[in-house]
């Protein structure tokens, strides 16, 4: 993702214009490169999916886009409530995490940080692989840290207790914690499913929104594990050792709006692919502050 003004334009070409500056953020393309075919957006839309077929992408209508979940990037239209009563009253805004919220708003800034939920959405599109050819990644280098810190939470949104010392179950996640209890808010309601056992997220991300003086402490991440000195999001994936536990990374725990909700507003947006890692617990074991983690 990439910051995108509003190109300039007539008043009447603005959603066109507005859609533009979000699928040039999410594709990382200066947005005087993507086609302009017009002030219409139905024409528009016509001419990006041409374009992003061309680059192995899709542009894909959302049925549902209300209660839409995807942990990826979506570009909406939405009713802007700023604009109630105006000629034109519909903006296009760029959506990340689930529950998703509003990460770029050219033609309302104001929307930033919003969740969709609260929005009126009129038409929702997720730009897409056409390819879902997965290829394995070969090994990486070893990799190492520390823990610097450990946190739990009895409950769903209850506040964050820091331990020295952790009891780690096999299957479950940390004693103690709402997860490992099968009582966290995204908890899987039916069967057990990977990547809920353990979060873990890096102090350098911590310590770089704190010198963008958007300070955001360790308790606030609601993360499990704080890391120092290892890239995690290189552990997808790969086994490593927190101590003498072993654990397998699953995917990214990227943000979402609810984080943003709970810790304080503005985080949704410097967190993506920053937002830490979700793991599972293969083996019982204590965690302590300061032990090694190490990738097996």
């Amino acid at each position: 993702m990439i910051d995108v003004e509003l190109p300039p334009g007539p008043a009447a070409g603005a959603l066109a214009r507005g859609f533009a500056a979000c699928l040039a953020s999410v594709t990382e393309v200066p947005v005087t490169d993507l086609p302009r075919p017009g002030d219409d957006l139905t024409h528009a839309l016509g001419a990006w999916r041409t374009w992003l077929a061309e680059q192995g992408s899709g542009l894909v209508p959302i049925a549902d886009p209300v209660r839409f979940q995807w942990a990826g990037w979506w570009i909406a239209v939405v009713e802007d409530p700023v604009c109630a009563g105006a000629e034109e009253t519909h903006v296009a805004v760029l959506a990340f995490g689930t529950p998703p919220g509003v990460v770029l708003s050219p033609q309302t800034p104001a929307l930033l940080g919003r969740a969709t939920a609260d929005l009126r959405i009129r038409e929702a599109y997720a730009v897409a692989s056409l390819d879902p050819v997965l290829h394995r990644q070969p090994a990486g280098a070893d990799l190492r840290g520390t823990v610097e810190g450990l946190a739990v939470a009895p409950a769903a949104e209850a506040p964050m207790q820091l331990l020295e010392v952790a009891q780690a179950r096999a299957g479950r996640g940390l004693d103690g914690d709402r997860y490992a209890a099968g009582a966290g808010t995204f908890s899987p309601r039916a069967a057990r499913r990977p990547g809920y056992d353990l979060t873990l997220i890096a102090a350098e991300v911590l310590d770089e929104l704190a010198a963008g003086g958007r300070a955001l402490g360790f308790a606030g991440t609601r993360r499990n594990v704080l890391t120092r000195g290892i890239d995690i999001n290189a552990l997808v994936g790969r086994r490593f050792r927190i101590g003498d536990v072993l654990c397998e990374g699953r995917r990214l725990c990227e943000p979402c709006v609810h984080l943003d909700r709970i810790s304080g507003p503005g985080i949704l947006r410097p967190l993506i692919h920053r937002g830490g890692l979700r793991a599972d617990v293969l083996t019982d074991g204590k965690i302590r502050s300061g032990a090694p983690v190490l990738s097996v």
